[in-house]
């Protein structure tokens, strides 16, 4: 599987951390599918750790809402529930603007140049002849990419687990959506103006980016 995160890989995280990360991010992209059950040996397997890291690790997502464990029955990956997407949007609606504003304010060197070598990929890309789960991986990297430039720990884990969310709804209506490629292309603009240190002009970009996202979903339903 394509790793979609911008986080740090390698030696320096726990076989935990890397299982957590992994099947996160395959229950956001709904390759694991909603409803689906998990099989800590499958996973384990799969990932190449022993069962007690992705024991860990399923703890952490039960935790956020990816996956839940009923008595006597087993784990599953949480269903996808459309009665969510205002929930989580007014969260978003609010945090998103914030976390633009404090990247605008806070980024360093090395953030900008990581949202700036996104933002290249972004101008690099033939929206046309992406599929639509190329085009999500990039969504969840340009976000994660704009939460990690806060440095606040606490809005950036809030965000990242919103936005998982989020992301999942995104891709069970991925086939009803008709401009895909504009809506991660909206980044651009933001990460720009991350970059060019303007909070006012990231914050109103973030919250037009939300709201345009509920938007193209109701549409799709």
């Amino acid at each position: 599987m394509q790793h979609v995160a911008t986080e740090p890989r390698g030696e320096e995280l726990s076989l935990a951390e890397r299982a957590y990360r992994a099947i996160r991010d395959r229950l956001v992209m709904l390759e694991i599918r909603p409803g689906a059950p998990i099989n800590e040996d499958q996973l384990a397997q799969s990932l190449g750790v022993g069962r007690t890291p992705v024991r860990e690790a399923l703890k952490r997502l039960q935790y956020e809402r990816l996956i839940t464990t009923y008595p006597r029955r087993g784990t599953f990956a949480t269903d996808v529930n459309i009665t969510d997407l205002a929930h989580i949007s007014e969260v978003r609606q609010e945090l998103e603007p914030l976390a633009a504003a404090q990247a605008a304010r806070r980024a360093t060197a090395t953030d900008r140049a990581t949202l700036t070598a996104v933002l290249r990929e972004l101008e690099s890309v033939d929206s046309r002849r992406r599929d639509a789960a190329e085009l999500m991986r990039l969504d969840l990297q340009v976000h994660r990419a704009i939460y990690a430039a806060t440095h606040n720990p606490y809005l950036e884990d809030t965000l990242v687990r919103h936005d998982n969310l989020a992301t999942r709804i995104w891709c069970l209506f991925i086939d009803r959506l008709s401009d895909m490629a504009g809506h991660v292309e909206e980044h651009g603009p933001l990460i720009e103006a991350i970059v060019a240190g303007d909070p006012e002009k990231a914050a109103q970009l973030a919250r037009s980016h939300v709201e345009g996202f509920e938007r193209a979903i109701r549409d799709a339903l």
